[in-house]
């Protein structure tokens, strides 16, 4: 079952890069593209909250959490046909970003910490 999340975490992802692309070329069809992979990939990271009890780790999913709502933003702005989406979406992905590369430091210092 983890691997099947991941997967559609990972399709997901894609498919918000493709339609920040196709944004470019076709306006009128990415924002619904974009609704469809935000929601997914948002529904995917609020099931899966940090398994740690670290305070930083709870912290980190809070960015990512935070990044799920602007990418929300980001995705309403896309509809109303506002260049700011580029900005919002920028912001999540530099907060998904550090929190992806940080929380399974975290996880493994945890771990090293209960051994």
């Amino acid at each position: 079952m983890h691997s099947t999340k991941d997967l559609l975490l990972r399709i997901s992802a894609i498919f918000i890069l493709l339609s920040a692309v196709l944004h470019l070329f076709v306006p009128a069809v990415a924002p619904w593209i974009m609704t469809f992979a935000v929601a997914l990939f948002s529904v995917l990271t609020v099931t899966n909250p940090y398994p740690g009890k670290s305070i930083r780790g709870k912290r980190l999913f809070n960015f990512q959490l935070f990044s799920c709502l602007l990418m929300v933003a980001a995705t309403y702005l896309m509809f109303r046909q506002r260049n700011e989406w580029a900005l919002a979406m920028l912001v999540a992905a530099v907060f998904m970003l550090y929190a992806s590369i940080v929380i399974p430091k975290e996880l493994d210092k945890e771990k090293s910490r209960d051994l």
